[in-house]
C-alpha cells in the first residue's frame, strides 16, 4: 500500500465527468486537487450542449458495452440524490421510444429485451390507445411506445456549475483559461502538465478532456492508435409558448449511429429538438456550425413524434454541439502503471452524461484498487450546495420580501426571464469565487437572462454594464464568451476617420 502526505491530482477538463470526480475526489482527505479546464468558465464543451437526458439505460446492450451498461444504471439511480443535494434543475417524465411501423417496433421490442437485461425497471410496450393518454401531444402516424418511466431530463450546464461550486467548497482549485499542452513523463512516472500557463507538478493526472482527450492521451504516451472522431449533433428550441410541449420525452427508435431525434420539454419550459449524428473530420474539434439540412432533418423526424410542429417563425435558437465518439463507442477508462500516474478517462459518449456520477465513484475505486492507495474520508465534507435566489419563480408577495431586504431584486435587467439586478450580482460572485472567468455567457447560463425570445438584445447591454461597474473595467472590456463586447469607445473610431 502507497502512502503520501498530500497526493495531489490534476484533473484535464471540467466538463460534466471531470466535475463530477473533482467532486468525489472532494470528499477525501489528505488531497489536493486542481481542475483544470482551456476555457473561460466550466462545462463548455460537449457538456452545454445536449440532449440534456437522464437515460434509462435500456438502450445499452451489456453484452456489447457493460460497463457503459451499468454505469448508466448506477448514474440514473446516483442523479436523484445529485439533484436534490445540489439543487440542479430536473424532472423525470419518463421517456417513450415511437414506432410508426412493424420494423421500428421490431427494434423497439429488442430494446425491451435490454431493458430486461440491465433489470431498468418499469419499462413497457404501450398501444396507440395507451400512447394517446400518456402522450396527448404525440403524432398521429404512431402506432405505439415503448415506454421507460426513469428517465429524467436536466439542466446540463447548471449540472455542472453546481458541481463545481460544491466541490470549490470542499477545497477544489480551479484554473480556467489554461490549455494543457503534455502530460510530462519520466521514468515511467507521471510528473504533471505543461500548460500554457506553465508547469504544474502533479502524482496523478486524471485525463477527463472530452473532445481533446485523445490528444491528451497520446501525449502521456499511451493508446497512440486512440482517436476521437467529433460527433455534430444540431438542435432547434423554441419559444415558451408554442402550443406544442410534450409533457414526456419522446424519440424515434434508434438505429445504430444514434438514439435518435429527441421532442422535449426543457426544465425551463422550452422545446427542443434534436440532434442530428453527423460525424466530422477529425480535426473539426471546433465546428459547432449549424447548417439548413440539419435543422429540416430534425423538424422532419419532430414530425412523427408530435401532432404538429410549431412554424418556424417560432425557433428563438439554433445551435449544436460535439459529442466525442470513440472507436466501437468504447468508452477509455483505464489507469495505468505505466507510466504510474495516468488515467484515461476519454471517449465519454452518451449516455455519458447520465453516468457521470458513477463513472467519477468508478474512477476513484480503480485509482485505490491499480494503485493500492487508502482514501480517507473527510469529516467535514459538504454535499450541499444551494442554487441562486430567483425572482422569476416567487410569487408577488415573497419577491416583496426579498425587496425589503436587498431593494436589487425590485430591478428587473431581462424581462423575458424575470431576472433582477440582485441575481446577476450573485451570479459575478459566484464565478468569481470558484476562480472562473465573469462573462456574459457565464451570467446567461447561471440566471437565465438571454434566454429567453430575444436571446439577450434587450438585456446584454444592461448586463454588460453590471459587470463593468462590479469589476471596475471599461465597458469594451467585458467579455461575451472568449472575446471582449466591443473595442472601445465608439467615438474613437469618428476621431479616427478624420
Amino acid at each position: 500500500m502507497i502512502f503520501m502526505d498530500r497526493l495531489r491530482v490534476a484533473i484535464v477538463g471540467a466538463g460534466i465527468v471531470g466535475a463530477s470526480i473533482a467532486r468525489i475526489l472532494s470528499s477525501y482527505q489528505n488531497v489536493d486537487i486542481l481542475l483544470i479546464d482551456r476555457e473561460p468558465d466550466v462545462g463548455w464543451g460537449s457538456s452545454k450542449a445536449n440532449t440534456s437526458i437522464i437515460h434509462p439505460c435500456h438502450e445499452e446492450d451489456p453484452r456489447v458495452h457493460p460497463l457503459r451498461a451499468e454505469l448508466c444504471l448506477r448514474g440514473n439511480k446516483l442523479w436523484r440524490e445529485w439533484v436534490e443535494e445540489l439543487e440542479i434543475p430536473a424532472k423525470w417524465p419518463g421517456e417513450l421510444m415511437i414506432f410508426t411501423d412493424s420494423d421500428e417496433e421490431k427494434r423497439a421490442r429488442e430494446f425491451l429485451e435490454l431493458a430486461k437485461m440491465n433489470k431498468v425497471p418499469g419499462v413497457r410496450v404501450v398501444d396507440r390507445e395507451e400512447l394517446k393518454i400518456l402522450e396527448p401531444n404525440v403524432g398521429s402516424v404512431v402506432l405505439g411506445a415503448l415506454y421507460a418511466p426513469t428517465a429524467g431530463i436536466i439542466s446540463p450546464f447548471e449540472a455542472v456549475i453546481a458541481i463545481v461550486e460544491n466541490a470549490v467548497d470542499n477545497g477544489v482549485k480551479l484554473l480556467t483559461e489554461t490549455y494543457v499542452e503534455k502530460v510530462r513523463v519520466s521514468s515511467g512516472r507521471v510528473l504533471g502538465v505543461e500548460t500554457s500557463r506553465g508547469f504544474i507538478e502533479a502524482d496523478i493526472v486524471i485525463n477527463a478532456s472530452g473532445i481533446y482527450a485523445d490528444k491528451i492521451s497520446h501525449t502521456a504516451g499511451v493508446e497512440l492508435d486512440f482517436k476521437i472522431v467529433p460527433r455534430r449533433g444540431e438542435y432547434v428550441l423554441f419559444d415558451e409558448d408554442v402550443d406544442v410541449k410534450p409533457t414526456k420525452i419522446l424519440h424515434t427508435t434508434p438505429i445504430p449511429r444514434t438514439k435518435g431525434v429527441y421532442a422535449i420539454t426543457t426544465v425551463h419550459g422550452n422545446l427542443m429538438i434534436g440532434p442530428t449524428a453527423e460525424d466530422l473530420p477529425i480535426d473539426a474539434k471546433e465546428d459547432l456550425s449549424t447548417t439548413v439540412e440539419g435543422v429540416e432533418y430534425v423538424l422532419r423526424e419532430a414530425r412523427k413524434l408530435l401532432r404538429s410542429v410549431p412554424p418556424k417563425s417560432r425557433i428563438i435558437r439554433m445551435f449544436a454541439g460535439l459529442r466525442p465518439e470513440p472507436p466501437g463507442g468504447q468508452w477509455l477508462i483505464k489507469v495505468y502503471e505505466d507510466p504510474w500516474g495516468f488515467v484515461n478517462v476519454a471517449g465519454i459518449r452518451s449516455p455519458g452524461l447520465t453516468a457521470a456520477p458513477a463513472i467519477a465513484e468508478y474512477v476513484v475505486k480503480l485509482i485505490e484498487d491499480t494503485y493500492d492507495i487508502k482514501l480517507a474520508r473527510k469529516n467535514s465534507w459538504s454535499r450541499f450546495r444551494r442554487d441562486m435566489v430567483r425572482v422569476g419563480n416567487k410569487s408577488l408577495e415573497e419577491v416583496d420580501k426579498l425587496i425589503e431586504k436587498n431593494p436589487d431584486y425590485g430591478e428587473i435587467v431581462c424581462i423575458c426571464k424575470s431576472v433582477s439586478k440582485a441575481e446577476v450580482l450573485e451570479a459575478v460572485e459566484r464565478i468569481l469565487k470558484i476562480g472562473a472567468k465573469v462573462t456574459l455567457d457565464g451570467i446567461k447560463f447561471r440566471t437565465y437572462a438571454g434566454f429567453g425570445k430575444c436571446q439577450g438584445s434587450f438585456c446584454r447591454w444592461r448586463i454588460a454594464l453590471l459587470i463593468s461597474e462590479k469589476l471596475g473595467i471599461p465597458l469594451n472590456e467585458v467579455v461575451v464568451k472568449k472575446s471582449s463586447y466591443g473595442i472601445g469607445d465608439v467615438k474613437m473610431l469618428w476621431r479616427e476617420a478624420i
